[in-house]
């Protein structure tokens, strides 16, 4: 996949940017691997702020130990409808298991808190 940039159509402020990562993504927690991936995503989103990247990883380089989180769920106008995990009781991640269609790229991709977990990236590309 090359990047790509996706606009809101009833905001044009409103924008994002997916573009693979080259490199090798990690996600630790308390010393405990819970992603690693060479085909992580990274979105850069622009709306009522200028928001921090976010890197999205295949679900199926996400551990196990992440729960679902239910009856939750949130609409971007620009991803679709999210849903949420835990770990340990702690929401810490989310996806948009129902995409919108210009977004579907992350469909079947899982996203982290980085204010919860430790994010490394060996050999990525720089944002």
């Amino acid at each position: 996949m090359e990047r790509k940039t996706i606009h809101n159509p009833d905001n044009e402020a409103h924008f994002m940017r997916i573009k693979p990562i080259a490199g090798t993504v990690r996600v630790t927690r308390g010393g405990r691997l819970l992603a690693e991936s060479g085909d992580a995503l990274r979105v850069m989103e622009t709306g009522r702020d200028v928001y921090d990247p976010v890197i999205y990883f295949p679900r199926a380089d996400v551990s196990g130990q992440l729960v679902p989180v239910e009856a939750k769920s949130t609409h971007c106008p620009l991803k679709g409808d999210a849903s949420y995990f835990s770990l340990e009781g702690e929401e810490i991640a989310w996806s948009y298991d129902r995409p919108l269609e210009v977004a579907r790229e992350l469909g079947g991709y899982v996203a982290f808190y980085s204010s919860k977990v430790v994010i490394a990236e060996a050999g990525a590309d720089a944002a």
